[in-house]
């Protein structure tokens, strides 16, 4: 068994600013009522007669988050004008992807929990929860048919192709401590950041806007996507479990190959890269080797380091939302920028 963080493992990054916690909330307000819609009709399309469908759903659901993505596709649209209600459609279809994505990552990666609470397939089983990701894909591409535009449809399709292909390539490089920079780059460009782009493009297509400005808004998300991954894997070796909702540790124990391990690789001695390569590829933990781990990580500055890099990325998305019109919304856009980098959950 490994061991879990202690209480001092709060310290592992230098002081940070203080995450504004309402930013996000601040940007939901701005969209209230276009998020009561989608949650509308996210609770009407998970509706089945095979019962173990809207429960198992349900539950997954209603165990939290912010839906940061179907926000991301609400603020976006009225950022750039949209006055109408495709953008309703569109943001429940991005949300049943990343809900059915979830389902099968915990299935994938044994998770025990999900944003605090036991992942649905503790609750429900493996066999369950792949199927139920599996309706909820097909009840995405049922609503992307429905907004009856080529464009969002082949924007969604491609994103979830693409982010199956990043989850493929995250399983083919687990447990490879020889994984490069570029290559974790593509994994998280890819089961992350694409549909945070997506999301973002979607509603700047729904309002008809230029090329220019669709791509300025995919290039945000994009952006965002990256720097929100790259913060997710330093907290899994900083935060508090009570703030993170999961066990800390958890990409340690499935032996992910994140930014701050491959920094470490690349700045440790041969003694430590052993240390790696045997908590890691060969899987061999005892229940000091996660304190030992971050200790590695601390001495040689990887969790600073990355973190640095997520701000690089977070810099990169506030420069794209700056091509779009100032306005309270594109505001809210950018407190969220400095949300996901300062965050500490």
């Amino acid at each position: 068994m490994t061991a879990r963080v202690g209480a001092t493992r709060a310290e592992s990054l230098p002081p940070e600013p203080q995450a504004d916690s309402g930013a996000l909330d601040r940007l939901t307000a701005l969209v209230a009522d276009d998020l009561a819609a989608v949650n509308a009709l996210i609770l009407d399309r998970m509706q089945s007669s095979v019962d173990l469908i809207p429960q198992l759903a349900g539950y997954l659901i209603a165990s939290g988050g912010k839906r940061i993505r179907p926000v991301l596709t609400l603020a976006s649209a009225r950022l750039c004008g949209h006055r109408g209600q495709r953008h309703i459609g569109l943001a429940a279809a991005v949300e049943f992807i990343h809900t059915a994505t979830l389902l099968h990552d915990d299935v994938v990666d044994e998770s025990d929990l999900r944003r605090g609470k036991a992942s649905a397939n503790v609750v429900f089983g493996n066999q369950a929860s792949v199927l139920v990701g599996d309706f909820l894909f097909s009840r995405a591409f049922q609503v992307m048919v429905e907004d009856g535009s080529v464009d969002t449809l082949g924007i969604l399709a491609n994103a979830s192709a693409v982010i199956a292909e990043g989850e493929v390539l995250q399983l083919s490089a687990a447990h490879d401590t020889v994984t490069s920079r570029d290559t974790y780059l593509r994994i998280i460009r890819a089961k992350t950041a694409e549909l945070f782009a997506a999301a973002c493009e979607i509603g700047a297509v729904v309002a008809d806007r230029s090329p220019a400005d669709c791509a300025a808004m995919r290039s945000f998300g994009t952006e965002l996507g990256i720097a929100f991954q790259i913060v997710d894997d330093v907290l899994d070796y900083s935060a508090r479990q009570a703030r993170l909702g999961k066990t800390i540790g958890d990409d340690f124990r499935e032996g992910k190959i994140t930014l701050p391990v491959i920094l470490a690789m690349e700045r440790g001695s041969e003694d430590e890269r052993g240390f790696w390569r045997r908590t890691l590829e060969e899987g061999e933990q005892t229940d000091q080797d996660l304190d030992h781990a971050v200790t590695l990580l601390q001495r040689h500055g990887t969790l600073a380091d990355s973190m640095a890099a997520a701000r690089t990325h977070a810099e990169a998305a506030r420069r794209a939302l700056a091509l779009l019109p100032a306005s309270p919304m594109r505001a809210a856009l950018e407190d969220v920028v400095d949300f996901v980098v300062e965050r500490d959950f």
